[in-house]
């Protein structure tokens, strides 16, 4: 007989009302799990867009050698001149980063769409587009707070290999040496640089990944007058990549050049000294399109993570005998 405690709704709810330790705990485990598995198979993507998006700074000299052009020579290049496997440069950091932070993002989720649902006409508690995306903004800035270190220290690593290439001096080469490197240069504080575009970059993604996903889901169930099941949770997942790539694209290009700039002894970055200069200068010297840099690999890396990512959690929900999200 199963003992597990049950999550108490109302009847015709659309989300928990009563918010547990269970679920808690739960979620977190599953929303660490889902994301290492999404990452095995979309993470080459994120080196891809992250070597495109670095390319073009004039004052950079990883952008001055093998220029790359595109996403399937970018790929091939990283192969070519350093092989397959650091394709997965920074991956560690990817773990590390998923434990601590994807619970948070999604569980803050979870209990703020637990807040702002409102009860309808007919007596059920459903959330509207905005109160969603509010949710989604505020659980993303949430998670930003511990998660920006390591998306620093991801970015540096992701890196590395291309320095090498050009006789650079090596940055790091697992995530404490790169801790300990970037301490070294700036102090605890620089551990936070480029946290303006992250923030907003970590917000607009979690606004489009988890609260169009979780939206999108509740009104494709009424407008085909269907239940949860994998067509709802498959479309659903597309939908919230492509969302969460145009909302976010922008921020990110900004957040891969703040945080892999030099900067100087007192932690200061010499190229740009804050998001804003970084983006005037990415707009003027290299136009607007410029914003969506590594768009397209940025895209095809959010559409199947995010497919992977919900139809895994979706699946370990029910493998524990747990409602869909």
């Amino acid at each position: 007989m199963d003992k597990r405690p049950k999550l108490r709704r109302l009847k015709g709810a659309a989300y928990p009302l009563v918010y547990t330790k269970e679920r808690l705990l739960n979620m977190w485990f599953t929303s660490f799990a889902a994301s290492v598995c999404a990452d095995c198979f979309v993470y080459p993507l994120d080196v891809t867009k992250t070597r495109l998006q670095i390319q073009g700074e004039h004052s950079n000299p990883l952008a001055k050698v093998g220029k790359y052009r595109g996403l399937f020579g970018t790929a091939m290049g990283v192969i070519r001149e350093e092989g397959f496997l650091k394709l997965y440069g920074g991956f560690s950091a990817v773990v590390v980063r998923h434990f601590f932070i994807a619970g948070v993002k999604l569980c803050s989720y979870d209990y703020l769409r637990m807040k702002f649902s409102t009860v309808n006409a007919e007596g059920k508690h459903e959330l509207s587009f905005m109160r969603g995306m509010v949710a989604g903004l505020i659980s993303g800035a949430i998670s930003t707070v511990g998660s920006n270190p390591l998306d620093l220290i991801k970015l540096q690593m992701q890196m590395e290999s291309r320095r090498r290439l050009l006789g650079l001096p090596p940055r790091a080469i697992n995530i404490i040496q790169s801790a300990k490197f970037i301490h070294s240069t700036g102090g605890i504080r620089s551990l936070w640089r480029g946290f303006t575009p992250n923030v907003i970059r970590v917000s607009l993604y979690s606004a489009g990944g988890i609260a169009c996903y979780d939206i999108s889901k509740q009104q494709m169930m009424k407008l085909l007058q269907s239940e949860d099941n994998l067509l709802i949770q498959f479309l659903g997942s597309m939908i919230a990549g492509f969302a969460c790539s145009a909302l976010s694209s922008p921020a990110d290009v900004v957040k891969s050049r703040m945080m892999n700039q030099p900067i100087d002894e007192h932690g200061r970055g010499q190229r740009y000294k804050n998001s804003l200069i970084c983006f005037q200068q990415l707009v003027r010297d290299e136009g607007v399109l410029a914003m969506y840099k590594g768009f397209v690999p940025y895209w095809l890396r959010c559409g199947p993570w995010f497919l992977v990512f919900w139809m895994s959690f979706e699946a370990l929900q029910r493998l524990q005998g747990e409602s869909s999200f």
